[in-house]
């Protein structure tokens, strides 16, 4: 694991180990900046700042850098009350990236904050596939089903769980292609 990472990592854990994850505002832009800083502060001269760049990944194009603030707010005006209308915000907040890089490993500690707050669950992450994820996120600005029927099988209601909670984020980083530890 590069130092980067584990330097994030080490954040991430320190997020939830705190207590700092209580102060995060849910569901929002904000939220989400807030995430991100904290994983990536001192790491990235942009952590928690929204980019200005237009970025892609392989053919796939992300919001355009010009209308992001603007695509942000009808993100976090979209309702939240249902799990199928999490899942909803989660992809549009997918396909607006709003970072450089971190979206993914931010996004997954800010969806489980919704979880948590509005349905009292979380995504046991450490039981979604890393390859059938990536596939379901790839193909969910088209057809959301895939990935909400990966992530309701694997829901839990054990929210304060810090086992389960370290587990996932620990997964998180391997979705992004990071080493773990019995791996390097």
């Amino acid at each position: 694991m590069k130092n980067i990472d584990k330097k994030s990592l080490e954040n991430a854990f320190r997020l939830f180990e705190s207590g700092d994850i209580g102060t995060i505002e849910i569901g929002s832009t904000l939220g989400l900046q807030q995430i991100h800083l904290y994983l990536f502060d001192g790491l990235y001269d942009f952590a928690g700042q929204l980019r200005s760049l237009n970025i892609s990944k392989g053919a796939f194009r992300f919001a355009n850098a010009l209308y992001l603030k603007e695509i942000l707010v009808k993100i976090e005006q979209m309702p939240e009350g249902r799990f199928e209308e999490i899942v909803s915000k989660y992809i549009e907040m997918n396909i607006a990236h709003p970072f450089l890089e971190g979206n993914g490993r931010s996004m997954r500690i800010w969806l489980d904050l919704i979880l948590k707050a509005r349905l009292q669950k979380v995504v046991n992450w450490q039981f979604v596939g890393k390859e059938l994820y990536l596939q379901a996120m790839e193909r969910s600005p088209v057809n959301d089903l895939e990935l909400r029927t990966l992530l309701s099988q694997n829901l839990t209601d054990e929210i304060n769980n810090l086992e389960i909670l370290f587990k996932g984020i620990e997964q998180s980083y391997y979705y992004e292609g990071y080493k773990r530890e019995e791996e390097e």
